[in-house]
């Protein structure tokens, strides 16, 4: 324990060391707030004029939620991985499949960060490299086309579609190979390769341990910030706000149709859908406590590090989302180029009156944020792949680090796993929000595992000493909202993809064979001696269960609320 906690672990130890304060996870988890690019537009299209609310309303239950996460990292100074890690630990006396849930599916939730941004980087590259010609009906090209006589009984819009094609680079459209898979498409296309450049230069930054990241991720993180502030910021102070923009204050009669309609079943489902998807982004700066036995002072660190990420995501998801509608309008959020993000460095140009150079900058700036979301998810799942596999969760050969104190063996399989996911991504639209869903799917369930480890723990473990308390309230309003968030999975997922709820449970319960293998078969039925070290306990105290029955309650009304909801709630 003791050379678990010095402040500077020796290179090559096998552990992972502590070289960082609260300043450097907060930098790490910096590319928390580019996240909201993700999804502006898709839940513009499903939540219409409501959207800003939206993310505000999802990123102020996310700060509520922190609370809770604070107080439980803090029992946990020797552990990484993030609240999921620190959750687990407090369902394993009532069962040791739940436990595994926590952690598994904050990493399904995490992992696809890497693909997703890199799909999007991508597109933005190729963008810029191989771009799609635009002609309009008062272009030259056009009424060249409609004269000549092989095309006559021709219309403008026939030329425009014929033109465009001609015009394309072949780039746009090569691929090495392309199919479906059950509900998606996958591509082996530009996109693809691309993105496979960008995760093995975020994998090479990584290399270097958690130290060497917070540092490139500082100076990255601050000309991606700041801008992003701006953007925020300057639309309002010149006027550029059309406050019509902002009603009617109804939800849409249809996804993706600039038509209003009522509060119905069918309009919440989209309100419900919407907060949903708000939520993998808005929550996401958990990620700043997964660094805790990389911290110097992980008493002091923990809370810090996690509060102020949540105040900077508090600003950025409420002047953004605010900003985009208030200038773009509906119809703008609606465009395709908003919705797929390939075009939201454009907007981000125009919004603060820039062309030509400043358009470049805008969209150079959009690269660096989507790779510094890209680095922060690679941090923060592969160390929760690393403590699983510490703790008994997870393979052992995940509990890897090189000299730098960097898990490799976590994030050579997040690279890997990210592959397959990148291809579906590169595909289409509907696929990437696929992707998103399902992988939103497993972080609800995480959220309502840790949520309600808050008041597990302080009847099992309320003895142990912890650096930073949080108010009794705050721990059920935590436990409040796991109900609320589960509502919104089994009343939202569906509006993303008819399939993504049962997608998403499947994938969650892949944790079983893959616990089962290292617990039963690695570890003969025994967990690894140190995982309850932090807690003053041994595996045979784990039979006493303070709680009694109320975890397994909490388990079977939070099934219930999902199923009820998918029940109610229809589009």
């Amino acid at each position: 324990m003791s050379s678990i906690v010095s402040s500077s672990a020796p290179a090559g130890d096998g552990q992972l060391h502590r070289t960082i304060n609260w300043q450097g996870a907060f930098w790490v988890a910096s590319g928390v707030p580019a996240l909201v690019l993700f999804s502006i537009g898709g839940i513009a299209g499903t939540t219409g004029t409501l959207a800003f609310v939206i993310w505000m309303t999802s990123v102020s239950f996310g700060l509520l939620q922190s609370f809770t996460y604070a107080e439980i990292a803090g029992l946990f100074p020797s552990k990484s991985g993030g609240a999921s890690v620190y959750g687990a630990t407090a369902w394993l006396r009532y069962s040791k499949f739940i436990a595994p849930l926590s952690v598994w599916c904050n990493w399904l939730a995490w992992t696809p960060v890497l693909s997703l941004g890199c799909s999007i980087a991508a597109a933005y590259i190729l963008n810029a490299l191989a771009p799609i010609p635009g002609f309009s009906e008062a272009s030259p090209e056009v009424a060249t086309w409609l004269a000549d006589p092989a095309n006559a009984g021709k219309t403008a819009v026939d030329a425009i579609a014929a033109l465009t094609a001609a015009a394309t680079p072949a780039i746009r459209d090569w691929t090495l190979y392309s199919g479906t898979l059950g509900p998606v498409s996958f591509s082996l296309n530009s996109v693809f390769w691309i993105g496979v450049i960008l995760m093995l230069i975020t994998f090479s930054i990584q290399h270097r341990g958690i130290l060497g990241t917070a540092n490139v991720q500082k100076y990255i993180g601050l000309t991606v910030i700041v801008p992003m502030l701006i953007v925020g910021v300057v639309p309002i102070l010149t006027g550029q706000i059309n406050w019509d923009n902002y009603t009617p204050f109804v939800p849409l009669a249809e996804a993706y149709a600039a038509e209003p309609g009522s509060w119905n079943i069918s309009g919440w489902t989209l309100v419900f859908g919407g907060m949903f998807i708000a939520s993998w982004s808005a929550y996401a700066f958990e990620t700043s406590i997964c660094f805790t036995s990389e911290f110097k002072d992980p008493g002091r660190d923990t809370v810090r590090a996690i509060l102020y990420s949540g105040l900077l995501c508090l600003l950025m998801y409420t002047l953004v989302p605010f900003t985009f509608q208030g200038v773009l309008g509906l119809d703008g959020m609606l465009a395709a180029s908003i919705v797929d993000g390939s075009g939201v460095g454009q907007a981000m140009a125009s919004m603060v009156g820039g062309t030509g150079i400043i358009t470049s900058i805008m969209i150079m700036l959009m690269i660096m944020a989507l790779m510094l979301a890209i680095m922060t998810a690679m941090a923060g799942s592969s160390r929760t792949l690393y403590q699983g596999g510490v703790d008994g969760w997870l393979p052992r050969y995940l509990a890897r680090v090189n000299e730098h104190g960097a898990p490799t063996a976590a994030m050579w399989t997040d690279l890997v796993f990210n592959l397959f996911l990148l291809a579906i991504a590169a595909a289409d639209a509907t696929s990437y929000f696929f992707i998103l869903a399902v992988s939103n799917c497993g972080y609800i369930i995480f959220n309502f595992l840790n949520l309600n480890s808050g008041w597990i723990h302080r009847i099992d473990n309320g003895h142990i000493h912890r650096p930073w308390k949080a108010p009794t309230i705050l721990i059920a309003i935590g436990a409040m909202l796991s109900y609320v968030n589960a509502m919104f999975m089994g009343a939202g997922a569906k509006v993303w993809n008819p399939w993504a709820l049962w997608a998403g449970l499947i994938a969650a319960s892949l944790i079983i064979p893959v616990f089962c293998y290292r617990h039963y078969v690695q570890d003969k039925g025994r967990f690894p001696e140190q995982m309850l070290d932090d807690l003053g306990i041994k595996q045979e105290d784990l039979a006493n269960r303070k709680a009694g029955i109320l975890p397994y309650l909490t388990l079977v009304a939070g099934l219930c609320v999902v199923l009820i909801a998918n029940w109610v709630f229809v589009i």
